[in-house]
């Protein structure tokens, strides 16, 4: 198994560094341009709320990225912190017959 130890680049992180600063956008604008609440912008910005499978399809759509995009950064997120949560998994070990 591929361990990474370096905390995954969130979600949040990329539309704010990749797309929101470059474009000059502000998440306002944004919220407003993808018909949500600037709240949900936020939390996702600030780590406090991950993408959902609609979120990536309105992230897509408004940056020209695919879906899979999002969703991938959230999954590596996810799985990090489960990871680190779970610490170890013991393995399941099948009877001698």
């Amino acid at each position: 198994m591929n361990t990474i130890n370096r905390k995954p680049t969130s979600p949040g992180e990329i539309l704010d560094e990749e797309f929101l600063q470059p474009l000059g956008l502000s998440q306002t604008e944004l919220a407003k341009h993808i018909s949500c609440d600037v709240k949900v912008i936020n939390r996702i910005i600030n780590e406090h709320s991950g993408i959902s499978a609609p979120m990536a399809l309105k992230l897509s759509a408004a940056f020209g990225t695919t879906p899979d995009f999002w969703l991938n950064a959230q999954k590596a997120v996810d799985i990090y912190q489960a990871r680190n949560r779970l610490k170890t998994l013991p393995k399941i070990i099948k009877k001698a017959a």
